[in-house]
């Protein structure tokens, strides 16, 4: 066995692991507010990545600028979607919000295609170098990025739901959204808040990932690879969602590492996380940290 390249893979499942995670918070963040899964959560990706690129391609923005503001615009473009698609629905059955976010998905998909085409982009180079030496294993400058970003918004949410009037105000509405508002709390606002949180954390996985393979509308697939991890940590779990995340990321490399040793079937780096939401389901359907529904009739 070559230890060092499973090494290799389990320090990289790790650090992607962690970009997955940060996505999948942004699932369960939109699903704790409104009690809704956003199937568009991959075009928020793609569409941060195309802002970036364009910022940083046509405006020649430095990237320490371009980011920012693409960014901004993310959290304008997130209460935007929520304001005017999804607040008419309020009170409408769950499905018809869902389906919506559906129609949302392929709407962005050939509305990016219109606009910057169907191939791949690749990004301008944004570091000195583009791998880094840690510990004798090579890693890629972006990956380190990512994991610090990933540090970040994880504390910023820890910060955001314990201590903040906001962040308690959406914990609030994810419980009872009756109650919340009695107490005063406005429940369009906290739904668009996380709207356009959802859609900067989207825009920062989406922009590494570009840096990393470029740009193109395959990116919004990362989306649906990061419903298992959502699953498997919990649908209404934040720190369930980063772990899930991590799992899939260490299980994605693994199983390339099994099927390159032994197996040889191919693509198991992309089928092995659905494997795993079979499994979840039919173990634990709730998740490792979701809450279980009791209903008695």
């Amino acid at each position: 066995m070559e230890w060092a390249l499973l090494l290799q893979l389990v320090l990289n499942g790790l650090i992607v692991g962690a970009l997955y995670g940060v996505v999948a918070m942004s699932f369960v963040l939109i699903y704790k507010a409104s009690q809704v899964v956003n199937f568009a959560q991959g075009e928020f990706m793609l569409i941060g990545a195309w802002v970036c690129w364009w910022l940083l391609t046509k405006w020649q923005l430095p990237f320490w600028i371009g980011f920012p503001v693409c960014l901004a615009f993310m959290t304008i473009f997130g209460v935007i979607v929520q304001v005017v698609v999804l607040r008419p629905l309020i009170g409408e059955p769950v499905i018809s919000v869902i389906m919506a976010t559906v129609g949302l998905s392929i709407f962005f998909q050939a509305l990016m295609k219109w606009m910057f085409g169907v191939f791949a982009q690749p990004f301008p180079p944004i570091f000195p170098a583009e791998r880094l030496s840690l510990f004798g294993l090579q890693i890629q400058s972006v990956y380190l990025l990512s994991l610090a970003l990933s540090a970040v918004i994880m504390l910023g949410f820890w910060w955001f739901f314990t201590f903040s009037k906001h962040g308690l105000a959406m914990r609030a509405t994810a419980f009872d959204q009756q109650v919340a508002q009695s107490l005063g709390v406005s429940v369009p606002k906290v739904f668009a808040m996380s709207w356009a949180i959802s859609a900067v954390v989207s825009a920062v996985a989406g922009v590494v990932v570009g840096v990393v393979s470029g740009v193109s509308s395959g990116l919004s697939f990362y989306g649906i690879k990061v419903f298992p991890a959502v699953i498997l940590g919990g649908l209404d779990s934040i720190v369930g969602g980063m772990l899930g995340g991590l799992i899939v990321g260490v299980l994605e490399n693994l199983a390339q590492y099994v099927d390159a040793q032994w197996l040889n079937w191919g693509n198991m780096t992309n089928i092995a996380p659905f494997y795993a939401l079979v499994l979840i389901l039919l173990i634990k359907p709730y998740g490792l940290f979701g809450t279980k529904n009791i209903e008695r009739v």
